[in-house]
C-alpha cells in the first residue's frame, strides 16, 4: 500500500488497480479494512481503528483515495463531497484522439443495474442524471494519447462512459469499447489528485498520487508533448499516422 498522505484526522492512499475501496458481493479484503489492520499495527493501537469511506473507485480504477481516521473528519468530508467543495483531477490514456484539444462534454447517463454500465445520450431522457467533464489533451505518444479530466459531476462510469461515446474508450477498458485488456486487467485511467481544504485545520490541500508502474504510463508522464500530435490549423486533431 502506497500512502500518500496522512495525519490525524485523513490518510490518502494510491489505490492499484486490483483493490476495492469498500466490501461488495465479491468478498474480497477492502481497503478500508487493510487501512484498519496497518494503523492498528504501525500505532500499536489496543482498540478498534476509525476508519470512514470518504468516496470511491471504481476497481479497475488506479489513485488517489481518501479516507477519515475520524468520525468529525468523515462528517465534514462528506459535506465537502455534497457541495461540489472537492476538485477531483484524472488522468486517462486513449488509443484515439479526441475530436479537439480540450473541451467541455455535457451527456445525460442512464444506468443499467444488471449490467452494471452507464449510457450517454445528448439529449435529457427520463430517469438520465446530466453529467459534465472537461477534458484537454496534455501528452501524446505514436499510438496513444493522454487526457487530462476535470470531472465536474460524480455519475456511476461517467468518465469510462462519456469517453467512449465520444469515440474515445479509455485503453483496457472492455465494457466501454476497448479492443483489447490491459495485462494487469485494470483499464488506463488515474486518479491524479484530488483538492480540497483540509475539514480540521482549514488548509488548502492537493493530494496527488504517482502513475502506475508501467512503461506507457511513465513515458506519458514523462512529458511526451501533445503538441507533437497532428493537428489542422483549427486546432482539431488528425487521424494518425499510418
Amino acid at each position: 500500500m502506497e500512502i500518500i498522505y496522512e495525519d490525524n484526522h485523513l490518510i490518502a492512499v494510491n489505490k492499484t488497480c486490483h483493490e476495492i475501496v469498500q466490501g461488495d458481493k465479491t468478498g474480497d479484503l477492502p481497503l478500508s479494512e487493510t487501512l484498519k489492520t496497518c494503523l492498528k499495527e504501525k500505532y500499536a493501537k489496543p482498540g478498534n481503528v476509525f476508519i470512514g469511506v470518504v468516496h470511491r473507485l471504481d476497481r479497475p480504477v488506479t489513485g488517489a483515495v481518501v479516507f477519515a481516521k475520524t468520525g468529525k473528519a468523515l462528517q465534514r468530508m462528506n459535506e465537502k463531497f455534497r457541495l461540489g467543495e472537492v476538485k477531483k483531477i484524472y488522468w486517462a490514456i486513449v488509443k484515439n484522439p479526441p475530436p479537439k484539444r480540450e473541451g467541455e462534454l455535457v451527456h445525460w447517463l442512464v444506468r443499467n443495474e444488471q449490467k452494471n454500465r452507464s449510457y450517454a445520450g445528448d439529449v435529457e431522457r427520463p430517469n438520465a442524471q446530466k453529467a459534465i467533464l472537461s477534458y484537454r489533451l496534455i501528452a501524446a505518444s505514436e499510438r496513444y494519447y493522454l487526457l487530462e479530466i476535470d470531472l465536474k459531476t460524480g455519475r456511476h462510469h461517467q468518465i469510462r462512459c462519456q469517453l467512449a461515446h465520444i469515440g474515445c474508450p479509455v485503453k483496457g477498458d472492455l465494457k466501454y469499447g476497448a479492443d483489447r485488456s490491459n495485462p494487469d486487467g485494470g483499464i488506463s485511467l488515474h486518479a491524479r489528485s484530488i483538492s480540497f481544504v483540509h475539514p480540521v485545520t482549514r488548509q488548502p490541500l492537493c493530494l496527488t498520487a504517482p502513475v502506475p508502474e508501467d512503461r506507457l504510463w511513465k513515458a506519458l508522464a514523462d512529458g511526451v508533448r501533445a503538441e507533437q500530435a497532428p493537428v489542422s490549423p483549427d486546432g482539431t486533431l488528425l487521424p494518425e499516422r499510418s
